[in-house]
């Protein structure tokens, strides 16, 4: 028995033997030690909608279920985003998450802020990007070790996307790993190994705010340019932020474009070594990339949860909701759910319906970044399937270490090697 056999088992142990009430799926180390599965399963089973009295982050309902998530996330109404009313995440003392930002605001101030820095990701934007990304990638993989071990977070999944965070914003090109580090300061928990303290996470993120601010002045006296902070600067919807404002959507826009991308090109490595099946069919059919990419994000499910704030006391799902109540909609558990998708547990590349996943969201608040987050991931694995076709010679060589964080489900490392 493997000693991810061991943990899996032990986990299942845990999570039934436990009593219901005391189960907190909030805990960072079950998705640390990737052991998240169980609890959820149960809860899914025996108490879709389920509260949890006690947490580090307080009190919060669970909603656990695909169909009980898709209604919360359609009811903005009574759930609420708002960043006064608590945000999208259920860490309360988190100092980036108190920022307002068009993902934590409700309509309609949210559809024209939305709306500003939508346009990047329109289609022919995204046809103009598409060459860049191609040839980055590509320069990318033909420069990697062969036959040695390195490791796959740092040298492919965060330059890729540091790159392009960096074009999006018509970043400094040197100063772009700054990106990277003030998304992971944004989402880290003090004591994981980013941060040490809340008060670090502002510290870091006033440096954020006094770069971003440059920036800003640079651009709203420049013409128009078509990134994302001269789309902000010359928009009448957002010229005139607040300070805490502009840097709420700068932080939002930087986490977005960060954390969907970069742990789901680590995910897809990871899926496909333990699937390796599915990369022969990926290799006798490469048509089902498009397929393959929306399962990989379905199955990595990049952010674990977003959270809403009742507005007013309901009746959901059987259970009686009060105002001001924090409701944490699970996405990696509604991902999971066998009512909803079949085989859930299986990674399965030529679903049927590959994008009925919540990874993206739904609704008002979907990703305004999936289909350049889909894009990228496309882009990458078409590329690799021209450099090794099949059998897959991208080999993970131990687990890998993840992020202690019940929000971004990410990694911090995977080691691998290619095998000529």
């Amino acid at each position: 028995m493997t000693e991810m056999t061991v943990a899996a088992s032990d986990a299942t142990n845990a999570a039934y033997g436990m009593a219901l009430e005391d189960i907190d799926v909030s805990n960072p180390v079950l998705f640390r030690d990737n052991t998240w599965h169980p609890y959820f399963k149960r809860l899914r089973e025996e108490d879709p909608v389920h509260y949890c009295k006690s947490s580090m982050f307080g009190p919060y309902w669970s909603v656990t279920k695909y169909r009980d998530i898709m209604a919360v996330e359609t009811n903005p109404k009574v759930f609420s985003s708002e960043a006064k009313s608590g945000g999208i995440t259920i860490m309360d003392d988190n100092a980036a998450a108190s920022l307002p930002m068009f993902i934590a605001m409700d309509p309609p101030k949210h559809d024209v802020q939305r709306k500003t820095v939508s346009p990047i990701v329109a289609p022919e934007n995204l046809a103009t990007m598409e060459s860049v990304i191609r040839q980055r990638t590509g320069d990318l993989l033909d420069g990697l070790p062969i036959n040695e071990e390195f490791d796959w977070v740092h040298r492919v999944s965060i330059d890729l996307t540091t790159k392009m965070l960096a074009t999006l914003f018509d970043f400094p090109w040197d100063d772009r790993a700054k990106l990277t580090r003030w998304s992971d300061v944004t989402t880290a928990l003090p004591g994981g190994g980013i941060i040490d303290s809340e008060e670090q996470r502002m510290a870091e993120l006033m440096e954020c705010a006094t770069y971003f601010t440059e920036l800003w002045n640079q651009r709203v006296n420049a013409e128009p340019k078509n990134d994302l902070i001269s789309m902000m600067a010359h928009s009448e919807s957002t010229r005139h932020m607040a300070p805490e404002e502009y840097l709420g959507n700068v932080v939002l826009l930087i986490v977005g474009g960060n954390d969907t991308t970069r742990n789901s090109m680590t995910g897809g490595v990871l899926a496909l070594n333990e699937f390796p099946d599915e990369y022969r069919k990926l290799s006798a059919n490469p048509a089902l990339i498009s397929s393959m990419v929306s399962e990989i994000i379905r199955w990595q499910t990049p952010l674990s949860h977003m959270r809403r704030t009742a507005l007013e006391d309901i009746e959901f799902a059987g259970k009686h909701i009060r105002q001001g109540d924090k409701v944490v909609m699970w996405y990696v558990s509604g991902n999971r759910d066998p009512e909803a998708i079949d085989n859930p547990d299986t990674f399965i590349i030529d679903r049927a319906k590959p994008r009925q996943h919540l990874s993206f969201g739904f609704g008002i608040h979907r990703c305004v970044g999936n289909r350049l987050a889909e894009l990228q991931l496309n882009i990458l694995w078409e590329e690799i399937l021209k450099r090794w076709p099949d059998p897959l010679q991208i080999q993970v060589l131990q687990e890998p270490t993840r992020v202690l964080s019940p929000f971004v489900k990410g990694y911090e490392s995977l080691p691998v090697r290619i095998n000529a």
